[in-house]
């Protein structure tokens, strides 16, 4: 195994420091540091970094939400007071203006989520690694950590073979365990374990949920979509739209509510949130078109005409309910609320992000690893979820730029 040294020392004898992924937490890391003046190394295993950014930006980059703060933290429920301290720390205002310096400025869609003007990744991208390359950062591709050595220095594979990597401080942004062919594929878990750091256990989150279909409704709806609808499941519900798959349903209603139904899946075996599928009308107000329909009417056209259902939601309400009843109020209240029996997780491999990951409490208030101290966590390899809308992005730059705050005060202090 050779070694090697974690790069020249900056102005002044500066600190060496290691970022151990490539993707949003890593590089909010390494600008941070570079900044400061510190020589940093920033180590990716892909052969380019962000991979998982430019495929999420492809049909538009939702980099965060204009909701107000107090609003948006609680999108990251059952709290966590170091993430959130994070956030607000680089909240999304701040998230914008980082984007409009890097010549990329934001607009807010009509739902309040935010993007770049030029509405895909890459120009961000593109801009983000020039500057950091300005600021000094080398970029090491096609390189695995794989842990540390017994001098303490990072173990890496790369293509020259093992190699030790002594720097003075790491980061470690490497990701959780969705889109692993992207980069995140949870190789890290057994490394911490072994380290004697609590890693709970990684689950698909913002990923679909397996129902039993019938074959004939399968057939015919899987990929089509039940727009406007509500989905509740406890106390919680949201609006938005899912689409039905041939083995169940995902979407961004679904992704909403998927901590609740994954909780409830995993205690009791299934999970029955409900579907409405007209939020826009009362029960009451629909009951009274139901009853005005003519009486010698199909059900089919009066699903369709007087309930005003797409045939996937009339679909759905059969499939849920195969004896509907002929009483208009009875038909509206099922309408309002159709049961909807889930019965297992997508794949993590198949979700767009991860819950899980490194306990905070395993973490000091600067994010650094308590069993090993220089050494910084950040990203989805920690302890939290949220919901799609720019939450997982916000998240990842705010506590990149945490934990590379946490390394200066480390370092100040030493």
């Amino acid at each position: 195994m050779s070694e090697i040294d974690g790069g020249a020392r900056g102005p002044g004898n500066a600190a060496r420091a290691a970022v151990i992924g490539g993707g949003p937490a890593g590089l909010a890391a390494a600008e941070v540091l570079a900044e400061a003046g510190l020589a940093v190394t920033v180590i990716e295993r892909m052969p380019s970094p962000a991979r998982k950014l430019l495929i999420a930006g492809r049909g538009g980059l939702n980099i965060t939400h204009s909701e107000p703060l107090e609003r948006f933290l609680a999108r990251y429920a059952p709290a966590e007071p170091r993430l959130d301290a994070a956030i607000q720390t680089f909240p999304p205002q701040a998230l914008r203006d980082w984007c409009a310096g890097l010549g990329q400025p934001t607009f807010v869609g009509s739902s309040g989520r935010v993007f770049p003007e030029a509405f895909k990744a890459s120009p961000l991208l593109r801009a983000w690694l020039a500057r950091l390359a300005q600021s000094g950062v080398t970029l090491r591709t096609r390189t695995r950590w794989t842990g540390w050595d017994a001098d303490g220095a990072l173990s890496l594979a790369g293509e020259a073979g093992p190699e030790s990597l002594r720097v003075d401080v790491a980061v470690l942004a490497l990701g959780g365990a969705s889109w692993p062919r992207l980069g995140s594929d949870g190789a890290w878990v057994p490394v911490l374990a072994a380290e004697g750091v609590a890693v709970r256990p990684l689950r698909p989150a913002n990923a679909g949920f397996t129902a039993a279909w019938s074959p004939l409704f399968a057939e015919r709806f899987a990929g089509a979509p039940l727009k406007r609808i509500a989905l509740g499941l406890g106390s919680e519900t949201v609006r938005g739209e899912a689409v039905i798959t041939r083995d169940g349903i995902e979407g961004g209603a679904v992704y909403a509510l998927s901590r609740p139904i994954r909780e409830a899946i995993e205690a009791r075996g299934e999970a029955v949130p409900t579907v409405d599928l007209r939020p826009d009308l009362d029960g009451a107000s629909l009951a009274r078109r139901l009853a005005g329909a003519r009486p010698k009417e199909s059900r089919a056209t009066v699903l369709r005409k007087a309930a005003g259902l797409s045939p996937p939601a009339a679909g759905l309400l059969r499939e849920a309910v195969r004896d509907l009843p002929a009483d208009p109020a009875a038909l509206a209240a099922l309408i309002k609320a159709v049961p909807l029996r889930l019965t297992g997780l997508q794949p993590i491999a198949r979700a767009i992000s991860s819950a899980g990951g490194v306990a905070f409490a395993d973490l000091d208030a600067r994010f650094m690893l308590r069993a090993r101290p220089g050494t910084f966590l950040a990203g989805e390899m920690l302890d939290w979820e949220a919901p799609t809308g720019g939450y997982l992005l916000q998240a990842s730059f705010a506590s990149g730029r945490a934990a590379a705050r946490g390394v200066l005060d480390w370092l100040a202090v030493r």
